[in-house]
């Protein structure tokens, strides 16, 4: 059966400690049996053992709040397993020190970010596309001075054999202009 004290030092112990803490793997379950017997203590109303339930009711609370506590930082603790999980490609520390149901936390956590991982790459990837649809490596056959792009930046000089990845409409102009030679369409 566990107690106060047990309660206590496992929130001491997960408090003070960057890992998590090993903690048996019945521990839940057993505060929950504790905290239902304080509860059916504390709701007793009997003049006789009034300093009993008091103290029974303050007891309650009080694991309550350490327990919460507890949960709260082991949740910290798993988040930023994930993320340092995610990052590396290490996922499996600490995971013998977790519950079972704070190892389908963990996982469920890392399938999200493997997703959100995906849509991210997806979307930096179309862009990159969109970008690169827009311009086109060209090959200059003169030399071309410096002169101002589209977007009224300047651009070049170019050299005779230099390549370059230029907007479209410009590739476009130096090639009809016999100046330079698309090298690949697009």
């Amino acid at each position: 059966m566990i107690t106060y004290n047990d309660i206590y030092e496992a929130a001491r112990k997960e408090r003070y400690s960057e890992q998590l803490q090993s903690i048996p793997k019945n521990f839940v379950v057993e505060v929950a049996k504790y905290l239902k017997d304080k509860k059916e203590i504390a709701s007793k109303n009997n003049d006789d053992f009034s300093d009993v339930i008091i103290k029974t009711k303050k007891q309650l609370e009080n694991a309550i709040t350490l327990f919460k506590e507890f949960i709260i930082r082991r949740r910290k603790k798993i988040l930023n397993l994930v993320l340092v999980a995610t990052e590396t490609g290490i996922s499996k520390q600490d995971f013998e020190n977790m519950f079972a149901i704070e190892k389908e936390l963990f996982e469920e956590l890392m399938n999200c970010m493997d997703n959100s991982d995906k849509k991210l790459n997806e979307i930096l990837n179309e862009n990159t596309i969109q970008i690169e649809k827009m311009n086109e490596l060209i090959l200059f056959l003169d030399n071309v001075d410096e002169f101002l792009g589209l977007d009224g930046e300047k651009m070049g000089p170019y050299s005779k054999g230099e390549i370059a990845n230029i907007p479209r409409e410009i590739a476009k102009i130096l090639s009809d202009g016999g100046k330079a030679e698309i090298i690949l369409e697009k």
